[in-house]
């Protein structure tokens, strides 16, 4: 039984239930390829499972009434799934006798979702899964910062059909959906203003935002404009203090929403020209080859902070935790020759 490293949590709690561990290495089915992990970024979603015995129903960033189905799903009393880690990149070690879309010595990149799995050396994935080849222009640790992100931000714009020429307030706009969002909505052709905090602005305007506004110095609801589209990334603001800054049929987009707001979406669906949209995103495997296409176009990158080697995940857990990052933190995963 051959065996890999990978950072294996078997409890809930702070990061220092992140353990280093020899597991057992996976082997492909016949429609699976074994990828070699090399680059995996810390995300919400990571710290969120890791510490979800701790978050309480009105913690949880969607409806009460989802919280305990996601409770169940990713374990009651102890992790159901030990190994975090929804994106990543990589290269293809082996494949299944019944692959045809990859080769070995394919460079991938991926996004698992809740399968997690990818804080690990090795793992399995089905060839019509959210995988893709990496682009060509991209290291490991930049390509594997771009599916979740890309993914989602996508999906959401798509939902509102967003149309060139349209004004886009993205509130939110530098973490991992938010620095996607703005630079999808540049390539749709929108005016893009983008709504951070301080030491990130920099970072929003290197993005390719046409304005940017400092949360902690200004309210975007205050300042007299009108958008056709307000992004509210994790539900940050509320549709009453911002149905003055949309236009006659402005939507104000949602990715983490609770009761209330579905609520509010029910009620704008039926009185009112201004809309409230709470939109779960569709996870579609063509859309990693379209943002392929974008990254090598030079329409879309990723920003790194920091990077951190599988052993110090923890460390780079409570990085994030601090909420002072600038980009991505990302797990570096070293390979020696034995396998």
């Amino acid at each position: 039984m051959k065996k890999m490293k990978a950072i294996v949590y078997t409890k809930y709690g702070s990061p220092d239930v992140l353990q280093l561990k020899e597991v057992e290495k996976p082997t492909p089915k016949d429609n699976e390829i074994l990828i070699r992990v090399y680059a995996t970024p810390v995300n919400y979603g990571d710290i969120i499972a890791r510490n979800f015995s701790n978050i309480s129903p009105s913690e949880f960033n969607m409806p009460m009434l989802l919280w305990l189905p996601a409770r169940i799903s990713f374990g009651l009393r102890k992790p159901k799934n030990p190994i975090l880690g929804s994106e990543f990149a990589g290269e293809i070690e082996a494949i299944g006798k019944g692959v045809k879309k990859f080769r070995k010595g394919d460079q991938v990149f991926a996004y698992r979702g809740m399968s997690m799995g990818a804080n690990a050396e090795y793992l399995c994935m089905p060839e019509d899964g959210m995988v893709g080849v990496k682009p060509a222009n991209m290291t490991y640790e930049e390509a594997a910062c771009v599916p979740y992100g890309g993914i989602m931000a996508l999906s959401l714009l798509r939902k509102v059909n967003i149309q060139s020429g349209q004004k886009v307030l993205i509130n939110g706009a530098s973490g991992g959906i938010g620095s996607l969002a703005v630079q999808l909505a540049k390539y749709y052709g929108a005016e893009v203003t983008g709504v951070c905090s301080t030491p990130r602005l920099e970072l929003v305007k290197s993005l390719g935002a046409d304005k940017v506004i400092d949360y902690i110095k200004e309210d975007f609801t205050k300042n007299g404009e009108r958008y056709d589209l307000i992004f509210d990334i994790l539900g940050r603001s509320s549709f009453s203090r911002c149905k003055g800054s949309l236009t006659q049929n402005g939507r104000y987009l949602l990715a983490s929403f609770k009761m209330r707001k579905l609520f509010q979406m029910l009620g704008t669906s039926i009185i009112g020209s201004k809309k409230v949209i709470c939109a779960l995103a569709s996870e579609k495997s063509e859309d990693i080859i379209f943002l392929k296409e974008l990254v090598e176009a030079g329409k879309i990158r990723s920003v790194i902070d920091r990077c951190y080697p599988l052993e110090q995940t923890a460390e780079a857990h409570r990085y994030v935790e601090k909420g002072q990052k600038k980009g991505n933190v990302v797990i570096t995963v070293e390979h020696n020759n034995k396998t």
